[in-house]
């Protein structure tokens, strides 16, 4: 790649302006700014905390302009898989789920007029942070997916060419099929939890967030079980070869982004979930602290076998 096709700086130069809201939100906040923050948000109470938080926040989104900037010039072809791998994973797992929730609890709120059930115990941001941040991490995930699809394409298309059924026998490997049982089993505590909050049901949940169930609160759990389903359908598909027609390519994208989403935010949660807090109505419950851990060691085993299978399939080309 001697030269960057224009498609591909237009897309990279999206990436990188859609990070800008969110990172001059937060840098505003570390200097001591209240821009979108509302008197007695919650956000306040511990300001050194909030400043730690928001800093290594900056830092991560700043890593998407690195990568529009890795997937888009001659010297990124020549990076290491491994390495380039695993910050785009983290990258499509954080943004999937926000590129389908956001849109989706909005559209739910549209059909039915369905209001927050209640005010929130304490303010949190104003309405338009939301909108403004959700909107560029959208607009980021659409340019980012886009430009790492092109050039996985380019660096590493003939792995993943033909469909599923032609695919050699020892495609997978013992490990890989180890790999997606286990993750097969450990992925039906957290989808059955999130499954029953989904539906109604409270069991597990601290009396704050049984108070303020909405419309939004039911799309995100219902979210959840899809990627949880989804991730490990199609890890079996994977290492079964099974439907013998579905395009390798398909599967492992999908597998790629479900695995990503599931993993990511389950470790995102479950670190917020142990961040100490003097208020004991403000604790995350144990069931659900198990459903963020079930969902980051369900991500983690099925990326680890999509791994296995990408070596092997390297190795074999």
């Amino acid at each position: 790649m001697t030269e960057t096709p224009p498609a591909r700086r237009a897309l990279r130069a999206l990436a990188i302006l859609a990070c800008l809201p969110y990172i001059s939100l937060k840098i505003a906040w570390v200097a001591g700014g209240r821009l979108g923050i509302p008197a007695g948000s919650v956000l306040l109470e511990r300001p050194q905390l909030m400043a730690i938080v928001n800093a290594i926040s900056v830092v991560a989104d700043a890593l998407v302009v690195v990568l529009a900037l890795l997937l888009t010039q001659a010297w990124g072809r020549r990076f290491p898989a491994w390495l380039l791998a695993l910050p785009m994973w983290g990258a499509t797992g954080l943004l999937t789920p926000i590129m389908t929730g956001y849109p989706t609890q909005l559209a739910v709120a549209l059909v039915t007029g369905d209001e927050k059930a209640t005010a929130p115990a304490e303010p949190f941001l104003d309405d338009w942070v939301f909108a403004v941040v959700y909107g560029g991490f959208i607009l980021q995930g659409l340019a980012l997916g886009t430009l790492f699809a092109l050039y996985a394409r380019d660096r590493w298309g003939h792995l993943w060419r033909g469909r599923l059924g032609e695919l050699p026998a020892h495609a997978s490997g013992s490990g890989a099929k180890a790999l997606a049982a286990a993750g097969a089993v450990v992925a039906l505590v957290p989808a059955a939890l999130h499954l029953l909050w989904a539906t109604g049901s409270t069991t597990g949940l601290s009396a704050r967030r049984i108070a303020e169930r909405d419309s939004d609160f039911r799309v995100l759990e219902a979210q959840w079980v899809a990627f949880l389903v989804a991730a490990v359908v199609l890890v079996l598909f994977l290492v079964l070869r099974r439907p013998a027609r579905l395009r390798v390519r398909t599967t492992l994208a999908l597998t790629w982004t479900a695995s990503g989403a599931v993993g990511c935010w389950g470790a995102y949660l479950s670190l917020v979930a142990l961040m100490p807090d003097p208020d004991p109505t403000k604790r995350v419950p144990g069931l659900v602290q198990l459903a963020y851990a079930g969902e980051m060691i369900t991500g983690l085993l099925l990326a680890a076998c999509v791994a296995l299978f990408l070596r092997r399939r390297s190795a074999e080309a």
